[in-house]
């Protein structure tokens, strides 16, 4: 039998066309698709919890109000903690700031044997390139001022207008595939919601094992770098490392020593090793069963188009899109590339 390979080519370049296209309305639309889909998300975890509030008799706008406001609840205890902590540092701040100005000035002297540059033209670049951080800085603030104001909003509604969405979804899907999707959303739901669930309690005990260990090293202010990169590790990969080299300075500044930056590496290490292969599988039972070349895949592409918002949503955009693939049979090669494989 004589296979025509024109249509797989065919429908290959189509689906490549796609992703492009796609790629582009993603990146040129962030500022409307981040808040959307942090809100529809944080939706699709809040939906067990309003749909059982509605069970109990109560109205679904006080059921999705008591829902927000767990969530905001949750989010000033872990606010209120960091801030907590962050007041503690200060009292040492002092003391750390000259430590690295002390620091700064042997390096700057450094680099001016080294490269030929002067301590005033070293300065005069340093200062330039602090201001554009800065002026990075303050509109990314802003960005997160207007982002953080919308996404409880599209939470909401995507709550309360949830059978419309529903409605819709089931009319684009058709005929043909209304059943396996009245099938998919429920699994959907259930799915993220337990990976959300366990992956709280996961941050809660790496973060009380990375204070242990810290305390243990006689490093200050434990709790706070504890929790801070506990709290991180919603990126994966990345979040640890940018994360761990604050409290890693932090202990070559106040000891002098190469031996307790040293500690604080292995203890993170020995936290990071115990949280993915004892930790998770433990807590978390359902996993989301998306391959590692997948899940970095979407972190460096989530990264490209939309920074760390990306990096934080491409990963649950992957894992519902792995669950899709498992009811749809013309996605079964996606499904094979995106799943972890048993061999």
């Amino acid at each position: 039998m004589i296979t025509n390979p024109v249509q797989p080519a065919g429908n290959t370049l189509k689906y490549l066309q796609i992703v492009f296209f796609a790629s582009i309305i993603l990146y040129v639309g962030k500022t409307l698709f981040i808040p959307l889909f942090f809100g529809l998300l944080i939706a699709m975890i809040l939906y067990p919890v309003c749909k059982w509030l509605e069970q109990k008799r109560f109205p679904k706008g006080i059921a999705i109000t008591i829902c927000l406001l767990i969530v905001a609840l949750l989010f000033a205890g872990i606010a209120a903690l960091l801030i907590w902590q962050i007041n503690m540092f200060r009292e040492d701040a002092p003391g750390l700031i000259k430590k690295l100005q002390a620091t700064g000035q042997e390096a700057a002297q450094w680099i001016s044997e080294s490269f030929g540059l002067t301590t005033a033209n070293w300065a005069q670049q340093s200062l330039g390139s602090i201001g554009g951080l800065a002026k990075t800085v303050i509109n990314n603030m802003l960005d997160m001022v207007f982002m953080l104001f919308l996404i409880p909003i599209y939470t909401a509604l995507f709550l309360y207008h949830r059978r419309v969405f529903v409605q819709f979804l089931r009319w684009v899907a058709g005929e043909r595939h209304r059943q396996k999707l009245d099938l998919m959303l429920p699994k959907m739901i259930d799915t993220y919601f337990n990976y959300i669930k366990g992956m709280i309690l996961v941050y809660i005990i790496v973060g009380v094992l990375n204070s242990i260990g810290l305390l243990a090293l006689g490093i200050e202010h434990a709790v706070l770098f504890g929790m801070l990169c506990a709290i991180m590790t919603i990126i994966p990969y990345v979040g640890i490392v940018v994360s761990a080299l604050l409290p890693i300075s932090i202990a070559w500044l106040s000891t002098d020593s190469v031996w307790y930056p040293a500690g604080v590496i292995a203890v993170f290490a020995v936290v990071q090793y115990l949280e993915a292969n004892v930790i998770f599988p433990k807590v978390v039972g359902v996993q989301l069963n998306v391959s590692t070349w997948a899940m970095l895949v979407a972190i460096i592409a989530g990264g490209i188009l939309w920074g760390v918002s990306g990096m934080v949503l491409f990963i649950p955009f992957v894992a519902l899109l792995k669950i899709g693939t498992d009811y749809v049979e013309e996605w079964k090669p996606l499904n094979l590339l995106l799943g972890r494989s048993e061999s």
